[in-house]
């Protein structure tokens, strides 16, 4: 033991692979772009709190951090009234989310770190990864090169360290347009008193006309409120500000003096990458598009896919960390979270295709149920659409009324069916040519109706 790991970027899969990792003996650097006092967004976030011990962090109570119970969700189509609103419900206590200020999430998980043994380079950029050959050995930074003998991409979408990587690997460097979406959020005033707002978590499917998709929130808290608007191109600022403007016509809560937040950010919002390890490589987080693709959000995952990482590491006694190596912490995490997350893109890609009109006739003919949405809690999966429903016959028939509908659901059944036909063709063993082959179909199920 005593080999060097390095972790580009303080993501938060990053954070807790480091701190189980140096836990387990090895000698473990960070090294991020940001200072200390200002890692994460101006905003809060929902994840799944189980996550927590499963790496071993001490839970926000423990830990003295604040953190909330999420609100549920009420789910609107374009023109959805009151009749035909859809509310989420979780039907079982472990479904129950909590939020944290991303801030106060990472005070959390960098100080877990640094308790494990974790360096971290605070105000250091990674411009690339150091090679040699086809082997990864290190980043190469701002401060100068630093090398180790495994080093964990955290390092976000846009990942200089993914994107660096030289072609032979077959890692997918870049996203196509229908791949990330742009999110502005701020915090508003709340003109209105808290208990007179009827849905208090109020989520929108394409709420702006114009655009290619657009997913919002208005999301009421005791002393502000949170907007969140979602474009697959980031929107300008002079628009942001006439798109609130139009949803405070029909949301009083939503004031007009900004708190706080107000950035754009973009955010994976397709299936997990193909291929997760290289010689001396291994991806995490945004890195990997990590993120649930309909809620964008990755933290849960991420936390969780760093346990099958650390002991994936932990368990290459040979301490090469090697493709062949690290290939057990591809299997594993799509044996327990990819092959159930990822179809979900496929479902994300039938919601993007919709008109509005059709996104209407989901909504208001009960096309879509509670059911469906709930899947956008970030432990929930493909298999939330399968359940037991009486009124399945008429649903059936309801799509049937509308063919273009009923085609762009049978391409999304049929692309989920091939994929879980693909998933069992998946190397048990690292071969470079296999691996690639495997990638390439994996990829297309996605793309080919793009």
């Amino acid at each position: 033991m005593g080999k060097k790991i390095l972790v580009a970027g303080a993501g938060h899969g990053g954070l807790t692979a480091a701190a189980q990792l140096a836990k387990a003996g090895f000698q473990v650097t960070v090294i991020e772009r940001h200072e200390k006092e200002n890692l994460g967004y101006d905003w809060f976030d929902a994840l799944n709190p189980a996550v927590f011990a499963m790496v071993g962090c001490p839970h926000p109570e423990a830990a003295g951090i604040p953190w909330q119970n999420r609100a549920d969700v009420t789910y609107f189509g374009p023109t959805t009234d009151e009749a035909h609103k859809i509310p989420q419900r979780f039907t079982k206590p472990g479904d129950i989310e909590i939020t944290m200020e991303r801030r106060d999430l990472y005070k959390l998980l960098t100080g877990f770190a640094e308790d494990c043994g974790v360096t971290i380079d605070y105000g250091v950029t990674v411009t690339g990864p150091l090679m040699a050959g086809d082997r990864v050995v290190g980043l190469i930074t701002d401060r100068g090169d630093y090398t180790g003998d495994l080093v964990i991409d955290a390092a976000g979408l846009f990942s200089p360290v993914r994107m660096g990587l030289p072609d032979c690997l077959g890692i997918q460097k870049t996203v196509l347009k229908n791949e990330r979406i742009y999110t502005y959020r701020a915090f508003y005033d709340l003109p209105v008193d808290p208990g007179t707002v009827k849905d208090v978590y109020k989520v929108m499917f394409r709420p702006d006309p114009g655009r290619d998709f657009s997913l919002s929130w208005i999301y009421t808290r005791d002393t502000y409120t949170d907007l969140l608007i979602g474009h697959m191109e980031p929107p300008g600022e002079k628009e942001i500000e006439e798109i609130a403007e139009r949803y405070r016509r029909e949301n009083p809560q939503l004031g007009k003096t900004k708190l706080r937040g107000g950035q754009t950010v973009p955010i994976p919002f397709r299936r997990p990458l193909a291929v997760l390890v290289a010689d001396g490589y291994a991806a995490i987080g945004d890195a990997a598009f990590m993120t649930m693709p309909l809620n964008c959000s990755g933290i849960s995952t991420s936390i969780e896919a760093s346990k099958i990482l650390a002991d994936a590491v932990i368990a290459d006694k040979t301490e090469t960390f090697s493709a062949e190596t690290l290939w057990p912490y591809q299997l594993g995490f799509f044996r327990q979270i990819g092959k159930n997350m990822a179809p979900i893109a496929l479902v994300k890609d039938m919601i993007i295709g919709l008109t509005a009109a059709e996104t209407d006739y989901a909504f208001n003919t009960g096309l879509i149920t509670w059911r469906e949405l709930t899947i956008t809690a970030d432990q929930h999966s493909i298999w939330q659409f399968l359940h037991f429903d009486p009124k399945l016959p008429r649903r059936g028939l309801t799509l049937a009324k509308d063919p273009v509908l009923l085609k762009k659901a049978a391409g999304a059944v049929a692309d989920t069916a091939a994929f879980y036909a693909w998933m069992q063709r998946l190397p048990k063993q690292f071969s470079r040519a296999a691996v690639q082959k495997w990638a390439r179909g994996y990829d297309k199920i996605f793309t080919h109706r793009l």
